[in-house]
């Protein structure tokens, strides 16, 4: 399998059949085609221009009345747009059957005093009304080149004498039915028929007629003389520029100056049209032909000739191909090379675009290198995509994008179990009892809260590339030194419980404090010993875990904040690796049931590391000498008199604690050699 995918021979064929796929041009690709000059066109600044689109919209109907209109109200709002200042006025409504009102000779009227453009329509029927376009034709034997339609419907006579023109408005929609293009001439019966927007331009340039020359191959020429030459595709097509950008009101809200603005009427109503699918979204047929009209008359024209430039991108897909094959070899060098084909295809039709309004394919011919370049690696990298996968699926809430990455690249990491030493932080919430009674029956409220609050915490386990092991309810365990390694893994998992911490408090002045909520807290342990580290579970269901003593330890700590009225409890093993480090305080010996010897716990104060008061240490120190003398009226005496001042009220409480501690001390018949040791009452 293996050779077959790395054979030049192989890539060879592939790149011909995709060559001959695409020289024969099917539909999906030909949808594909059109959907990546979408993009292209749709995506340009955007251009302003005097052209308005005025609306017969929902508030329309309610100032004039029902659809149809009688045609004294089309008069009326023909008078009031010329009043404000327009330029020519387009009626994109067809008016071909008589008004029921007897308006149509006040409307005709009304025209011959103001210049107004109607709308024409291609017809299925075979019957063409009787009009004269006003053509002139080169090579008139040539017109089945020009897209065709059986008939032309057009407005009752009294309108369209007095119409000043009048010109096509029918939409060409391509085989996934979007309209791009629109041709500016449309044949019927031996006869050629302008485009509205045509008829908008020769209007404007006070000319009789267009001309146009044809030829086998279509159009060689089409032009207004008084406005020059339009350039068009050999079906007399135009791609419609959706840069152009026209104003549209309502029919009820018109401007105060339309400044001699080419104006487009039609209707947007519910029922009264349908709406076109353009590249642009859904868009009324007056809106899209005063988006052509823009176009043409700005000269935006965008050029594609299909077979030219079609067999330019075969060439260069198979020049392309070869050169992948055959030079790059999937050496470091070809797979760069490989890179920039792809991507110069791509950006090449971008460039000349954006440079010469040219539409070349860059996209299938590109897509169609990379399939050649991939399609051989797929064997080998669908296994390890999906292995990857997965260790994100299963690590991404519990690990940093570093440790992911790094379990993604070494997934024996996870599979196979180790023995490492470990620092292990358990943390618990506190306050969650008034917190809870706060929200009632607001359960999502207090769902999202504590969501927030979860988020909080583990930010700093993730920016400290430690792995969250578990979450517990209100509580999370994480270890640090696994599954990445940490040489300072005691004095990483400090700094993590201190940012916590301070985690918890922003949380609360961001989030909790603001919402009139109570505040919370947050109590965490943590201790440093060695853990068996690995996926534990049933094959059913199974999950990244650490067990061992130092685990059961560091949950023991935490377990203890609360009683010390200490947020942060530290073991004595990740203190000897820090202390170093951070400013320390011996809160207690406890001896845990199983267990023959003491373990230290100690806080640790972070506004003081580096700095750290001696003087207070010192008599916190000589406290506890006290208190293992059996001194205890003494260490009252310290704590209240001089210690409850001391590190910024921080020790406070445990410094009440221990007071009442040393009361009921006094009360109880202790040995001789009693060291002090506290013994804890529950595992």
């Amino acid at each position: 399998m293996r050779k077959i995918l790395v054979s030049p021979a192989w890539s060879v064929l592939l790149l011909g059949i995709l060559a001959w796929v695409y020289s024969i041009n099917p539909p999906f690709l030909e949808s594909l085609k059109l959907r990546y000059f979408d993009t292209l066109i749709v995506n340009q600044e955007p251009v302003e221009n005097n052209i308005y689109t005025v609306n017969i919209d929902e508030p329309s109907l309610e100032e004039y009345g029902q659809w149809p209109w009688p045609r004294g109200d089309y008069a009326i709002l023909i008078e009031d747009l010329y009043s404000r200042g327009a330029g020519l006025v387009v009626f994109n409504v067809l008016m071909s059957e008589t008004d029921r009102s007897n308006e149509d000779n006040l409307l005709a009227v009304t025209m011959q005093n103001y210049p107004v453009i109607v709308t024409l329509l291609g017809s299925e029927n075979d019957k063409n009304d009787p009009i004269n376009p006003g053509a002139t034709i080169v090579n008139s034997d040539y017109m089945y080149t020009i897209p065709s339609v059986p008939g032309i419907i057009a407005n009752v006579p009294d309108i369209e004498q007095n119409a000043v023109g009048s010109g096509i408005t029918n939409s060409w929609p391509e085989l996934d039915g979007v309209t791009r293009r629109i041709p500016l001439v449309v044949e019927s019966n031996g006869t050629l028929y302008p485009n509205i927007t045509m008829e908008v331009l020769r209007v404007m340039a006070g000319d009789p007629s267009f001309q146009i020359k044809l030829s086998p191959m279509g159009v060689d020429k089409l032009r207004i003389p008084g406005f020059g030459a339009i350039q068009t595709n050999p079906t007399g097509e135009v791609w419609i520029d959706w840069s152009q950008k026209s104003k549209s009101v309502s029919a009820v809200d018109l401007p105060d100056d339309f400044a001699g603005a080419i104006v487009f009427v039609g209707p947007t109503a519910a029922g009264l049209t349908q709406p076109l699918a353009t590249a642009a979204g859904s868009i009324f047929p007056h809106e899209v032909q005063a988006v052509l009209l823009g176009t043409v008359f700005n000269k935006s024209n965008i050029a594609r000739q299909p077979d030219a430039e079609q067999w330019g991108e075969i060439v260069a897909l198979i020049v392309a191909g070869f050169a992948t094959i055959l030079i790059a070899r999937w050496t470091y060098a070809g797979i760069v090379f490989f890179v920039a084909s792809v991507g110069g295809m791509v950006y090449g039709s971008y460039y000349m675009f954006i440079t010469e309004n040219l539409l070349i394919d860059g996209f299938i011919p590109a897509a169609f290198l990379l399939l050649v370049g991939v399609v051989r690696y797929i064997v080998k990298f669908v296994s390890e995509f999906l292995q990857k996968q997965a260790i994100k699926k299963q690590f991404a809430g519990y690990a940093s994008p570093t440790v992911v990455k790094m379990l993604q690249e070494n997934p024996a990491l996870i599979k196979e179990g180790v023995k490492k030493e470990v620092s292990i932080v358990f943390s618990d919430l506190r306050g969650f009892t008034p917190l809870g009674e706060s929200f009632g029956d607001d359960v999502k409220g207090l769902t999202k809260i504590m969501n927030g609050y979860m988020d909080a915490i583990t930010q700093p386990v993730l920016d400290s590339n430690g792995m969250i092991i578990k979450y517990i309810g209100d509580a999370s365990m994480h270890i640090h030194n696994a599954p990445i390694d940490d040489v300072n893994h005691a004095r990483t998992a400090v700094q993590c419980g201190l940012d916590m911490l301070k985690a918890v408090e922003k949380f609360n002045e961001d989030t909790i404090r603001p919402a009139g909520r109570p505040s919370v807290g947050m109590g965490a342990g943590i201790n440093t010993g060695l853990g068996y580290i690995g996926e534990m579970g049933s094959t059913a269901r199974h999950s990244y875990d650490v067990l061992g003593d130092a685990v059961s330890t560091a949950a023991r700590i935490e377990s203890k904040c609360k009683e010390y009225g200490c947020l942060l409890l530290v073991g004595d093993a990740t203190v000897q690796q820090c202390k170093d480090k951070f400013f320390f305080l011996k809160i207690d010996d406890l001896q845990v049931k199983g267990k023959s010897v003491g373990v230290g716990i100690w806080t640790v104060l972070d506004d003081m590391n580096g700095k750290a008061d001696v003087k207070s240490k010192a008599l916190h120190e000589r406290m506890h000498e006290l208190y293992r003398a059996q001194k205890f009226d003494e260490a009252i005496d310290l704590c209240n008199n001089k210690l409850h001042r001391h590190f910024d009220g921080k020790m406070y409480k445990y410094y009440d604690m221990w007071v009442e501690r040393c009361k009921y001390m006094k009360t109880q018949d202790l040995p001789v050699d009693w060291n002090g040791v506290t013994i804890a009452q529950s595992k």
